[in-house]
This record gives structure tokens, sequence and C-alpha cells, in this order.
């Protein structure tokens, strides 16, 4: 038989209504009663209908994850469930639950967040990532529902709430160390232009090389998109030009690595025959051989920064939208060597 409200009521000598204030938290009950209903509680294993009190509340206590593809190919990247990590981090202190789409299209995953909303089946949603001419976004900007984005918003940033990193000058100093160690001919292996933070990185990019007085070109830019392997054949293009990179750019060390391993195919070694920088700083990278230089672009503080802000708008409706930029910080390691 399972164990009710009044029964931890009696346990704890107080009535039905405290034990209720005390799963509420209400200030108005003290510390040293709040503390012994607990213990009661975990005593006899009584476990709060949340579900019902979330719904004479009026609320779910959860939050919607949205990814921009489906989660099966998400979490093929270490960068998702790393900015989820974060994301709970600040979900779990404020007892909200996670919910996320598991569309495998860009339109399931519009309807799933169509049902999230128009259902009431969460307080409030995160975008884990930003692109053009996103229906979802639009959707949501018009519905007035509580909702944050990794990333920034490809129109009017300053009407949306969001996290970013500053993509075009962490670009720019990826390729500045490139510079510096005597690299000219620097190729860019970019994600889809679909997404701002590829435009971002390559624009950085662009700027860097204006910079150092060094010509853009186009025979050396390839992009991908953002979940799909690296096409082996444009690696092969590039490293057979008459004239090959002697450094190469990537957006995500997950295709820095695969990178390498074609590399090696064509008998090309990294970094003696050519250096690579990367974005992100997934942990394998530090173990590479030869270690990856990368860009760490603090992926715990994106989800935990932008979950912290959507709770703020869930609590307070008409607080203003604003942003936050996450730091970011080049690390150097043995994938980088001087040009000769």
């Amino acid at each position: 038989m399972s164990v009710t409200i009044k029964d931890v009521a009696k346990k704890a000598n107080v009535s039905p209504s405290t034990v209720s204030r005390v799963i509420a938290n209400n200030p108005r009950i003290t510390e040293e009663t709040k503390n012994r209903v607990r213990e009661v509680m975990e005593e006899l294993g009584y476990y709060p209908n949340f579900q019902a009190r979330n719904l004479v509340a009026n609320k779910t206590n959860t939050i919607g994850i949205v990814m921009a593809n489906s989660a099966a190919l998400s979490f093929q990247n270490p960068f998702f469930p790393e900015v989820l990590r974060g994301v709970s981090a600040t979900a779990h202190a404020n007892q909200y639950g996670l919910y996320l789409t598991t569309g495998a299209t860009e339109e399931e995953v519009y309807n799933e967040v169509v049902s999230m909303v128009q259902g009431k089946r969460v307080d409030g949603i995160i975008l884990l990532y930003s692109k053009e001419n996103d229906q979802t976004i639009d959707y949501l900007a018009n519905s007035s529902f509580p909702f944050t984005i990794v990333g920034r918003p490809s129109v009017n940033p300053n009407q949306f709430t969001y996290v970013d990193n500053n993509n075009i000058e962490n670009s720019k100093e990826a390729v500045q160390h490139l510079v510096e160690l005597g690299h000219e001919k620097i190729a860019f292996v970019g994600g889809s232009l679909d997404f701002v933070v590829s435009q971002d990185r390559l624009t950085g990019y662009k700027q860097a090389l204006k910079k150092a007085g060094i010509q853009y070109r186009e025979d050396l830019i390839f992009h991908q998109e953002m979940t799909a392997s690296i096409d082996q054949d444009s690696v092969i293009q590039l490293m057979n030009r008459s004239e090959p990179p002697t450094a190469i750019v990537t957006h995500d060390d997950l295709v820095a690595y695969e990178l390498i391993r074609y590399l090696e195919e064509l008998k090309i070694t990294v970094p003696k025959d050519v250096s690579i920088v990367s974005f992100n700083n997934h942990k394998i990278s530090e173990h590479l051989r030869p270690p990856l230089t990368s860009v760490d672009i603090s992926i715990y503080d994106l989800g935990f920064q932008a979950s912290s802000l959507l709770i703020d708008k869930i609590n307070q409706p008409n607080i203003q939208d604003t942003h936050k930029i996450v730091s970011s910080t080049l690390i150097k390691r043995g994938s980088c060597r001087r040009n000769n």
C-alpha cells in the first residue's frame, strides 16, 4: 500500500497542508519544520505527486530541448551531451526535468515544438542551434512562449535571449595562430552555411587573412552538413592541388579526426606536412597523436547559461531579452608546427 501525504503528516505531527507547503518549499514554513517533514518523507519512502501539483499550478516543471537534427544523429557529436550536461545542472538545481525532441527531420522537429507549446508539455524551450530561415524560431518568436537559443540569431538578435561565443573572433584567433607560424596557404573546412556559427567562423577566417595580407581563395574552402562525415573526395582534391594548403582549419574536432585519418591514407603527416586547428576541444583531442590544437568554446557553460536565462524568463515573463557571450580559449597542442 502506497504512502500518502496524510501518513507523512501524522508521523511528522503536522497537518497535511503543512506537508504540501514543505513540498512546494513555501518560505513561510520554518527550516526546522521542513527538515523534519523531509526526514519523515524519506523514512516512509513518500514521493510527491508532482504531476498533480503541477496541474494545479498550471506548470510542468519541464524544459523542452530542441536540436536541429534527430537525437540519434546529434548524440554522435560530443558537443550535445556536454551542452546538455550544462543545461541539466541548472535545471536540476531548480527542480526542472528535460523533454528532448525526437523528430528525424526539420518538419518533424517543428511539429514537436508546436505540440510542446500548444499542449503545454513544457514551461520553456532551449534551441541548441541557430540557423537561417528556421520555421521553429519564427514560430516561437510569434508565440510569446519562453525560449532561449544557443547561438546568435540570424536576424534581429537584440529581440531574442541567447547564449553564444564570439565565433568571429575565435576563428580569427585560430587563423592568426597559423599565420604566426608562417602559414599562408590555409584551407577552411566549414559547417553548413545555413547555421549562423558557420557563417561567423568563415567571416573570422576571411578577416584574419585580410589582416595578414593573404589573398582569400575559394579553392581552399569547402563546407559540409553539421552532422555528416567529411567528404573524402574533397580532401583528396584539396591536397592534390599544385599548391596544396600547409594548414587547415576545421569547424569541429570530429571533422579533424576524420581529416587526419584521410591524410594518413594519402601519406600526409600532421603536423610535419600540414597543420590543423579545430573547434570545440572535445576531451579526446588532447589524447590524439598528435594532440589536436582546438578552440575550447566552454560547451558546458553554453548549456548552463542558456538554462539559467530560460528559467529567469519562465519565472519573470516580462523580463527584458538579453544575451551572454561565453568565453573561449585557443588550446595550442602538437597538431601545428612552424611552416619552414
